[in-house]
């Protein structure tokens, strides 16, 4: 079983909220009912409580799919590109009145 991490924002995040972002479930309305009919597991315990309060590691599924949580502070930092410092022949002034 693949597991996919998922970068929160905050230190915790709800169960719920945390199904939409993971896109284990497409609407509000689909998590909601995914959890109150038990296929939703966290750390492979079913749990119906949307409100849950999940933290960096624990383990979502939903009927197969996979996602971890991982911590804004956990999170790997995102490749950062700087067009001031690029090192290139791309000229702004060109490009900025077409």
């Amino acid at each position: 079983m693949q597991v996919v991490e998922v970068p929160i924002r905050e230190e915790t995040i709800k169960l719920g909220q945390f199904i939409k972002l993971a896109n284990l479930v497409a609407t509000g309305g689909e998590a909601k009912e995914a959890i109150a009919t038990g296929i939703v597991t966290v750390n492979e315990e079913p749990e119906v409580r949307r409100g849950r309060t999940l933290i960096s590691g624990d383990v979502v599924c939903v009927q197969g799919s996979c996602a971890r949580v991982i911590a804004a502070n956990e999170a790997p930092e995102d490749d950062y590109f700087d067009e001031a410092t690029a090192d290139d022949d791309f000229d702004p002034e060109k490009w900025r009145n077409l």
